[in-house]
């Protein structure tokens, strides 16, 4: 007989999450509930005399919350996946008592009395490393949640943490609204020389699911970068690229008053937990340790990337006027993607879209599991007893080759109006152990990529395949945690770590044999031809230089906003970082330019990826040396993959991260690794 469900869907932890049941109407009520039972298992733990031991403090602490956090999770996942306004309204209204009620729990006196209490206990002094790594974190979470504070210093803390709550989630609804309320119409196709057919079939299907003539374009990411990429008219070009890079800048929808008060209120929270700034208060205990550190790594890479950065530059500017004439224009910021595919084919004989149709969705997904079978003795299964939100998510079981279940994830990647750009993946339940083995984990991807038009099947692009993996990497990161603490399990590692296990899959997508497990073409089934093969490598650092650089300039500007930056000073926090990414780029920035309004990156979340945006090139310097083992012993060695998911995969927070790679690697990173495979520098 099915388990009954309760009133309220929210309400109870289940692992089949009814996610066709849920409705915004539900979000209140259970957000009430659940905070006051978990109001309530704070004040039993806060106001309870008896003896301290680890399982009555640190794991009653831990549980006491969990419901609240499922429901608050589950709701948020909703919000940008299948927006509405009931919903978005519903979550908005619950989001300052929840995050007044965490605030509260970190500055509650007598819960951090319980927690030292323990600390002086004997059990405390002889605990297992992994305990005694919860409870130092645990101390260090309350000190930098502003347990030491004075009473005065609390308060003020509790309202800035609500107030950034509040503003954050507002930015995030903003540049889904501003990304959403642009659209292109056009009516002659002559319009659209240049543009593949591909691109124009989507454009096509775009139209008419709105009902309209001719093609449609948007700012959603399959359609962006096509017409970016090919599109001869440079009039649209422009056009479309300033409406992108000024989303979110202006009118009702504007989050420049939003970023000026996220960044003083980050700051003035730094301050006042006896920080110099937001970076080293974020920094502390991750890989990097502080905000100079982060920027001396950034700036080391930058020296070292620039000499190449201008060549490029200076070879795409001397290629246009070969094609136009001495008396061609200079490059603009709409003219870069445009002359940088011309070039790439003139010089390679390549472009993106021939491997496009090696790449169906449904294949290319089917072969990454075939890989983690064959790393790490994996089975990926469909699932079709999980509910979903969209008839376009699927649900899969994750099997250990002794045939017990690991977890189960969705996959929901393909663009909606309702739901955020991007790709992301996120967990919902950590599986607990269990006197017989382990609960299954839950968890999810998310991305954007070219849907299914007509009659075939969805193409990705390569690009788009190494996101793919990418994303599965740190599904796996989820999926194959073996840590008791939930805390301290899966992907709640260092930012500056946590991109390893899922850059390190990208490396599958360049090498041949991986890419004959999927990589076939949609209507012959032939794998790609060795000499295209040959000109995607031979592509594949094109413009290098310039695409480090592009995530160097995000790196740079991020740690430049949350340690140098001073608004009575320097201004408009949109002007300053377009000084800082005026440095960067291969053309000069129009004045109303303002990515910065909509860099979801740092603006998010109250934290989201603030201070840490230099951690994707401080884990690509990790992924590169790590996957250079697998080029030494194999690509498909299980020896190798069983290594890296008992040191890695498997580990969590539970050590060190540093430590975590010596044990795969036998010694220290060495930086050195990815400047050789993006041919900035030979190895030695």
């Amino acid at each position: 007989m099915p388990e009954s469900m309760p009133a309220n869907p929210l309400t109870e932890i289940r692992f089949a999450i009814p996610f066709d049941q849920i409705e915004a109407a539900h979000v209140e009520p259970a957000v009430e509930q659940l905070l006051a039972e978990a109001k309530a298992n704070i004040d039993a733990l806060a106001n309870d005399d008896g003896p301290r031991t680890f399982e009555n403090t640190l794991l009653a602490l831990e549980a006491s919350t969990e419901k609240l956090g499922f429901a608050m999770g589950v709701t948020g996942h909703l919000e940008g996946v299948r927006t509405t306004d009931e919903l978005r309204e519903a979550y908005n209204k619950v989001q300052p008592a929840v995050s007044s009620f965490y605030t509260s729990v970190a500055l509650n006196e007598k819960l951090y009395r319980q927690i030292k209490r323990y600390a002086d206990t004997e059990e405390a002094k002889s605990l297992s490393p992994l305990q005694a790594r919860f409870l130092h974190k645990t101390l260090d979470d309350f000190r930098k949640s502003g347990a030491d504070l004075p009473a005065d210093g609390k308060k003020r803390l509790e309202q800035i943490n609500i107030e950034l709550t509040e503003l954050t989630v507002k930015f995030s609804q903003n540049v889904l609204d501003a990304t959403n309320a642009y659209e292109l119409l056009i009516d002659d196709e002559a319009k659209l020389a240049g543009l593949p057919k591909s691109a124009r079939e989507m454009a096509r299907e775009s139209a008419k699911s709105k009902d309209k003539e001719g093609w449609r374009f948007t700012l959603q990411a399959p359609s962006y970068g096509p017409l970016m990429t090919y599109l001869d008219d440079r009039s649209t070009r422009e056009a479309v690229w300033r409406a992108y890079n000024t989303r979110a800048a202006s009118g009702d929808l504007s989050n420049r008053e939003i970023i000026a008060d996220v960044l003083r209120l980050r700051q003035e929270k730094a301050r006042l937990l006896g920080y110099a700034n937001f970076a080293d208060l974020v920094l502390e205990d991750r890989m990097a340790k502080s905000g100079a550190k982060a920027q001396e790594f950034v700036r080391e890479l930058r020296a070292r990337t620039e000499p190449a950065f201008e060549r490029e530059n200076a070879e795409l500017q001397a290629f246009r006027e070969n094609l136009e004439g001495p008396d061609a224009p200079k490059i603009e910021p709409w003219d870069v993607g445009y002359y940088a595919e011309k070039l790439r084919k003139s010089l390679y004989d390549f472009e993106e879209e021939e491997v496009k149709p090696y790449f169906p969705y449904e294949a290319v997904k089917q072969g990454m599991f075939d890989l983690v079978g064959k790393l790490y003795g994996l089975r990926v299964v469909e699932q079709d007893d999980l509910p979903v939100w969209h008839p376009d998510v699927q649900a899969y079981r994750v099997e250990d080759e002794d045939g017990s279940v690991l977890g189960s994830f969705y996959a929901d990647y393909f663009p909606r109006e309702d739901k955020r750009p991007g790709a992301w993946m996120d967990s919902f339940l950590t599986g607990k152990k269990l006197s017989d083995g382990w609960e299954p984990h839950l968890g999810l991807m998310c991305g954007n990529l070219n849907p299914p038009v007509g009659d075939k099947p969805a193409l990705l692009t390569h690009n788009d395949v190494e996101t793919l993996f990418h994303e599965f990497g740190h599904l796996l990161h989820h999926l194959l945690t073996r840590v008791e603490i939930r805390s301290l399990a899966g992907t709640n590692v260092a930012w500056d770590f946590v991109e390893l296990p899922s850059q390190i899959m990208e490396n599958w997508c360049w090498e041949r044999e991986a890419l004959d497990l999927f990589a076939r073409h949609w209507e012959t089934g032939e794998t790609i031809p060795q000499e295209l093969f040959e000109k995607m490598l031979r592509a594949r650092n094109f413009r290098s230089a310039n695409h480090q650089m592009r995530q160097l300039s995000f790196g740079t500007l991020d740690l430049a906003l949350h340690v140098d930056y001073d608004s009575a000073s320097d201004g408009d926090p949109v002007s300053y970082a377009n000084r800082i990414a005026a440095e960067f780029v291969p053309a000069p920035l129009p004045e109303d330019y303002s990515m910065l309004t909509a860099f979801s990156h740092l603006f998010s979340g109250p934290v989201a990826y603030a201070a840490a945006y230099y951690s994707y090139k401080w884990s690509e310097t990790l992924d590169a040396d790590a996957f250079s083992r697998f080029a030494r012993e194999g690509i498909f060695s299980r020896e190798t993959g069983a290594a890296f998911r008992e040191a890695v995969l498997s580990k969590g927070d539970s050590e060190e991260p540093e430590e975590l790679f010596r044990r795969f690697m036998g010694r220290d990173p060495d930086p050195e690794a990815l400047l050789v495979r993006l041919g900035l520098a030979v190895a030695s």
